[in-house]
This record gives structure tokens, sequence and C-alpha cells, in this order.
């Protein structure tokens, strides 16, 4: 299997470099339009100074498996539904969380559409337990 995507590619290698120069260029796009990656220490950092609020989006069952102190709960689903809940917190950076980081850039878009301040973690819950970090049930 190797072998054959070696000999393709050295007998077409300007098709190849294109697919790979589409590809870094999509990657590109798509890490820019959904909003600022934060890690775990920088999401803690904004937390501690109460200048942030972790938004949730996981389903139920994941958020009461276990989520991160403080946040606030709304599922993917609902969150257009419930987007108004939102406004007393404008003020705050909303950190969108989900299981790997899946579908938080295309939240943070639309909180940014809405005129919120948003970010997500990067790698999702995924990666705050990666970092031996806490959460709570």
């Amino acid at each position: 299997m190797l072998a054959n995507l070696i000999e393709f590619v050295t007998n077409h290698y300007v098709l190849s470099g294109v697919f790979v120069a589409l590809l870094a260029l999509l990657a590109f796009t798509e890490a820019r339009k959904g909003g600022q990656s934060l890690s775990s220490r920088e999401l803690t950092a904004l937390l501690n100074s109460d200048q942030g609020l972790v938004l949730d989006i996981r389903g139920q069952k994941d958020f009461s498996a276990g989520h991160i102190v403080g946040a606030l709960h709304i599922p993917f689903e609902k969150l257009t539904a419930r987007m108004a809940e939102l406004d007393k917190h404008k003020a705050k950076t909303l950190i969108v969380v989900d299981a790997m980081g899946q579908q938080a850039g295309a939240v943070c878009r639309d909180l940014k559409k809405a005129g919120f301040t948003a970010a997500k973690l990067s790698g999702g819950v995924a990666s705050w337990r990666g970092d031996n970090l806490p959460l709570v049930k």
C-alpha cells in the first residue's frame, strides 16, 4: 500500500503537490474562521481573572460525566434557540468547549456573528483531561 502511494506521488508529483497545497490552504482557512484556540493554561488564566466563561456544548450525558468548574451547559443542538441566555455574559470571552474540538469552531463563528467575544478550547475536554486538570460532576 505504501509502495503504491510512493509510486503515485513520484509519477504525479505536480498533482500531489497541488493536493498538498490545497489541503494546507483548507486547514489554514478552517482554523482561522473558527476563532482563537486557547490552551488549557490560557483558559484557566481567563477564568481566574473573571474575564471568561466556559460554554460546554456537549450532550447532557457527557456533561454530567464531568465538566470544567463553572461551565454553562447548552447542548450544541439547542444553542441557536437558547442564544439569548448568553446576552448577560457579553462582557466576557465565551470559551466554547466540546468533546475534542470538532464543533467548537463553528459555534465560535456563530457567536462572533451574534456580537460575542468567543474562543475555543483547543482539543476540547479531551485535552483538558490530557493535561490532568479537574472535572466536576
